[in-house]
């Protein structure tokens, strides 16, 4: 066969098909109706593709690779800016918008026709890609000419639509979108040309509204004005503008309208953050919350002023106490130091509703609360520690016939609060002094309500203050629970050995020295049966355990006597001084104060305490002359055999005695002990300290039980010195040196 060689196409030849097919190309983008027929499509693709490939001289690609250039921006500077300079604020942006369309769609032609060059030619002659060429011709001739007057008439878009007008959001996207395609994906074009000048127009205009609207308005409407603007500025974001705007938006909004404004709008004096918890606004609360938590500065002021509202309710309810003690009148609910810590739990109910609901459970206003809690229950109430009402209300709650009949439930809820109370006041050591003499009065005089309760706030209170705080509380317990089985033992041991059985019914609670609180031991003389019963405990003791010695209290024995008189015999409930006195009257029917001090061995205190309760109280069991309300050395004293009561069955206490001088005496000894036992512990570890340093370290350790006076600590030190534990360092008497 005979070959046939292609007829080569000249350089211009080529380029007047190329033109040719370029200006129809540019009436079709322009929306005449019109379009390539596939004849013409494939006669311009082919006299590219075949200018392309011929053989040097006559390979043509660097010439279209410049035609292609050429036709962009032709088309550009002879269509697309003269229709973008007629044109003004949205009819720019509209036209923008058109004008990027059609410039991606001819774009998108020119490729399809000059696809061999894009391919092939671009990677051997290492030149910009057609589609890159086409971007650069539209941002160097288009959008620098424009970016300008594009730029204010979005800004002016987006003012107009915070004015509340309706506008065009699609058109404002596509915009928008164009910084972000001129920059091929990288945001610089975005940033430098529009967001920036965005920004600052937001500043400006939430400066303005802010400033009005900071005068014209409460803080509630403020804040909802506030709020709305945010989530229209979430929404703006959303709609047309780039997600990494956002941040920043919220920000420069925010920085005019609440951070510019914070203590302006939170201390507004009738509508601010003081009213708003003032009067209960619980919504309103949750939006200043919702608006500040982010702003340190905002976020702690409302704290700070949340804890100086709830420190003031608790000064209120510290006063109405003084004032309910002072009138020596009684509450509904009781006793003014009951009413008071119920009216602390109340608080603290609604005001940890706010903490977990308006505030989110932050951090910061659980430590605002606390502090706010710190402030008044640290306050004297009607002459009385908040620590000793709190172990006075658990008394009241615990023990048999307390004020009310509670559930389990209700019971335990109590006990939380009042643990969490008590980690509230500084001298926890007071209420541990206290609530441990109410509870061995419950636990001796089996007067506790259930022994589960009693366990449960221990360990309650183990859990918030160490297990060095409830030991000895809990050693108690123990103690009682195993009275039974000791009882049990004895019982064994009399039937064992008859000779020792004292004839009457005796049970014996054994407790251990270290866990209770002290008492006064006396040589009671003890009637016969009595001291019988004693000295079989003893030798039975003895031979369980031989090396502990037992100390009797009898001021907490109890008795139980028939009393027989004339109308009827009546079973009388005593204390064992009572009993012994009374017991007397089975020798003589009169005897005088002297001859009763002498027989018992009674001191006078004890002794007129115990005269005064069968002779001059509610039960005169005796009869006293001279009649009076009270007992002196030279009274005398008869049986009452008239003696008569409704009940067949009495119990006859004692006159109180206020021992609450002697346990606040008792917490300020073991304190003493405490900044003693702090003092060497610290030396023992550090070897050497400046006083300084000692009496800081020390504070800090002791606090969690109670605050130390340093001057307490000081004197302290010095002892220490004397005893040899520390010396002080002869160069420099400001340090110490423990002492090994």
């Amino acid at each position: 066969m005979e070959e046939t060689e292609e007829k080569t196409i000249e350089l211009e030849e080529g380029m007047e098909c190329v033109q040719k097919g370029l200006n129809k190309l540019k009436i079709i983008i322009e929306g005449e109706p019109e379009s390539f027929t596939s004849d013409e499509y494939v006669m311009l693709y082919t006299t590219i593709y075949n200018m392309c490939t011929q053989k040097a001289p006559h390979d043509y690609s660097q010439q279209l690779y410049d035609k292609y250039k050429e036709a962009v921006e032709d088309y550009i500077l002879t269509i697309v800016l003269p229709s973008l300079n007629k044109k003004h604020d949205e009819f720019l942006l509209k036209e923008l918008e058109k004008r990027w369309a059609s410039h991606k769609l001819m774009v998108k032609w020119l490729l399809k026709f000059f696809h061999y060059l894009d391919k092939f030619f671009i990677k051997r002659a290492e030149v910009p890609a057609l589609n890159e060429v086409g971007l650069s011709c539209f941002r160097d001739l288009v959008y620098h000419d424009v970016k300008n007057r594009v730029t204010d008439a979005v800004i002016a878009l987006i003012d107009q639509e915070r004015e509340g007008e309706k506008i065009d959001r699609v058109l404002l996207k596509n915009v928008i979108n164009l910084y972000i395609d001129m920059g091929k994906g990288r945001m610089d074009y975005y940033v430098n040309d529009f967001e920036e000048a965005m920004l600052r127009d937001s500043a400006c205009h939430y400066s303005r509204k802010a400033s009005t609207w900071i005068v014209e308005d409460s803080c509630p409407e403020y804040m909802l004005k506030a709020e709305e603007c945010l989530q229209k500025e979430k929404d703006r974001v959303s709609h047309y503008l780039h997600s990494s705007t956002e941040t920043k938006l919220l920000e420069k909004m925010q920085n005019q309208v609440l951070i510019t404004y914070t203590n302006q709008l939170l201390e507004k004096e009738d509508s601010g953050c003081r009213a708003l918890l003032k009067d209960e606004k619980v919504e309103d609360l949750t939006r200043m919350y919702s608006l500040f938590h982010k702003f340190p500065k905002g976020i702690e002021l409302v704290a700070e002023i949340f804890k100086q509202h709830v420190a003031a309710e608790g000064m209120v309810v510290v006063q109405q106490a003084a004032d309910v003690a002072n009138n020596k009148t009684e509450s509904s609910g009781g006793s003014h130091e009951q009413d008071f810590v119920k009216k602390a739990f109340e608080l603290h109910d609604k005001y940890m509703v706010y903490v977990k609901g308006c505030f989110a459970d932050n951090s910061i206003f659980h430590k605002a609360l606390k502090e706010a809690f710190e402030v008044f229950c640290n306050k004297s109430v009607a002459g009385s520690s908040t620590a000793e009402l709190l172990a006075s209300y658990c008394d009241n709650t615990l023990k048999k016939g307390g004020s009310e009949q509670l559930s389990d439930e209700v019971i335990e809820d109590t006990l939380e609060k009042v643990v969490k109370l008590v980690t509230y006041i500084s001298d926890k050591d007071v209420f541990a002094e206290f609530y441990r003499k109410k509870l061995s009065r419950r636990l001796l005089f089996d007067r506790s309500a259930n022994e589960e309760h009693e366990r449960l706030i221990l360990s309650k209170l183990k859990q918030q203050c160490g297990g060095q705080f409830t030991s000895k509380m809990e050693g108690m317990v123990t103690d009682l629970s195993l009275v039974k089985d000791n009882q049990t033992h004895f019982q064994e041991y009399i039937s064992n050995n008859p000779a020792t059985n004292p004839g009457i019914e005796m049970t014996v609670t054994v407790l251990t020295t270290g866990f209770w609180p002290s008492y006064k031991s006396c040589d009671l003389n003890l009637p016969v049966e009595m001291a019988k019963g004693v000295e079989s405990f003893k030798e039975f003791y003895q031979k369980k355990t031989k090396h502990r010695k037992l100390t009797w209290i009898f001021s907490l024995g109890q008795c139980n006597l028939n009393g027989k008189f004339e109308q009827k015999t009546i079973e009388l409930i005593l204390g064992t001084y009572q009993a012994a006195a009374l017991l007397l009257f089975n020798a003589s029917d009169k005897w005088s104060y002297a001859d009763i001090k002498t027989e018992l061995n009674l001191a006078d205190d004890d002794l007129v305490r115990v005269l005064a309760s069968v002779s001059c109280a509610k039960y005169k069991i005796l009869n006293k002359e001279p009649s009076g309300r009270t007992v002196s050395s030279t009274d005398h004293f008869e049986f009452n055999s008239q003696f008569t009561d409704k009940m067949r069955r009495i119990r006859v206490p004692l006159p109180p005695v206020d021992d609450r001088k002697k346990m606040v005496e008792e917490v300020g000894k073991d304190r003493r002990y405490a900044i003693d036992a702090c003092l060497v512990r610290i030396m023992k570890a550090k070897k050497v300290l400046t006083h300084q340093q000692l009496i800081l370290e020390c504070v800090e350790q002791l606090s969690k039980m109670f605050k130390p006076d340093v001057k307490a600590i000081k004197k302290r030190i010095e002892d220490l010195i004397t005893r040899d534990y520390l010396e002080r360092d002869l160069e420099n008497t400001n340090t110490y040196k423990y002492i090994a």
